[in-house]
């Protein structure tokens, strides 16, 4: 079984060769987590009570003496030693436990199910930083745009064909779009601290973040069967099994209990005549049985087994309800993120080529530095759209591998 559910963990399908740069935090994370190894102990502590479910009463062993001496035919009896053991019925051990086992199975799904939420999380705030450091990427940009700009401006202010208001328009857009990096800036400092306690390290600890990210040209294989497969949905079969077991259990220990023992009385032998045996031991074996005459008891258990399974087919249902919507959003938001990138990749293009036009009009002195701007802006909202739309694409790509993979 545990084999079964470690083909299942939660290995992210890699998009790009460098996509790979947020698996190798994804396993540092896991090997880090306190959540995860808290969870660890506990999945030890459930199979260690395998262990424990071979139990069998305590052995019994009784004394007692005379102090009025019973007399029989061979001599007085002066004391009484017991020993008595009871043993439970048979299959009893077994069924307690396989139901050990059965707990111990969901405790390791829960192992499972924190490593996957902890990899989407690492994915989701590494996307995050990854979009981050490409806005302010794109930003530098466009400032070192403007800047070219602005050299332009000047020279046309110096042959009168340009007013000084154009350079200061061009110098302030320059300030938003360094007052915007500082804010990302912050930004980036608050994800990355973020992320960092995700793996379990220092919040300045520095990050490693690809400096680029496409979209493939075709998206990988989906196969929605596996949504049947996603470990929240495994955890209830397992508890559903866990119940299942413990209603054999049950069964099991309503049944009566064997008790096995020997009695030793020690006699004293008799002085006032000669007897065949006289003074000699006895020494009784016995057999008892323990029969649950009032078992109201198991069947209250049984029936509560029963409500209990109904119970986690109703969870079960409701959280397949829940991952089926959860899985069609993020096929939709991927595929509105690749039809986003693409539209943004066009403007882009048509933005530059208007740019270049714009470059070649200031060669007939006829510029108009409000276009300029214009431009500079669409350019900007187009790239940062398009960088945006990368981000998100990858991010609904790990929310589906999650899902199903």
């Amino acid at each position: 079984m545990k084999n079964s559910i470690l083909n299942i963990c939660f290995w992210f399908v890699v998009l790009s060769v460098k996509a790979q740069h947020v698996q190798k935090y994804i396993e540092e994370a896991v090997e880090n987590n306190p959540e995860i190894q808290s969870l660890e102990l506990r999945y030890q502590i459930a199979d260690e009570k395998v262990n424990e479910a071979a139990w069998i009463p305590n052995t019994e062993i009784s004394a007692g003496y005379f102090v009025s001496e019973p007399e029989t035919r061979v001599g007085a009896q002066r004391a009484r030693i017991g020993v008595k053991q009871m043993l439970p019925w048979f299959g009893t051990i077994t069924a307690r436990e396989n139901y050990a086992t059965s707990m111990a199975d969901s405790e390791y799904v829960e192992i499972v199910i924190a490593k996957r939420k902890l990899a989407l999380s690492v994915s989701r705030s590494y996307y995050e930083l990854f979009l981050i450091r490409s806005k302010q990427g794109i930003l530098e940009q466009n400032i070192q745009l403007l800047q070219t700009y602005e050299r332009l401006a000047l020279t046309s202010v110096q042959v009168g064909k340009a007013s000084a208001v154009d350079v200061l328009r061009l110098q302030i857009r320059q300030n938003e779009l360094q007052q915007q990096i500082k804010i990302l800036e912050e930004a980036f400092i608050s994800e990355r601290a973020a992320f960092n306690i995700l793996r379990n390290r220092e919040e300045n600890s520095a990050v490693e973040i690809v400096a680029l990210l496409e979209i493939p040209n075709e998206d990988f294989d989906i196969d929605t069967e596996k949504l049947a497969l996603n470990p929240e949905l495994l955890k209830y079969d397992k508890l559903y099994e866990s119940v299942v077991k413990s209603e054999l259990l049950n069964q099991r220990e309503s049944a009566p209990a064997i008790g096995f023992g020997i009695d030793y009385l020690p006699v004293s032998e008799r002085t006032d005549m000669d007897l065949d045996d006289n003074g000699k031991d006895i020494l009784m074996p016995m057999v008892s049985v323990s029969v649950p005459i009032f078992n109201h008891r198991y069947k209250s258990i049984s029936k509560q087994n029963e409500l209990r399974k109904q119970e986690i087919e109703f969870q079960k249902n409701s959280r397949l309800n829940v991952l089926e919507s959860a899985f069609a959003k993020a096929i939709s938001e991927r595929n509105q993120a690749r039809i986003a990138y693409n539209i943004q990749s066009k403007n882009v293009a048509q933005a530059k080529d208007a740019e270049q036009i714009l470059i070649a009009n200031y060669e007939t002195g006829t510029i108009d530095f409000n276009d300029v701007l214009d431009i500079q802006e669409l350019q900007l909202k187009f790239e940062l759209n398009q960088i945006a739309s990368i981000q998100q694409y990858y991010l609904q790509s790990a929310i589906i591998n999650y899902l199903i993979d």
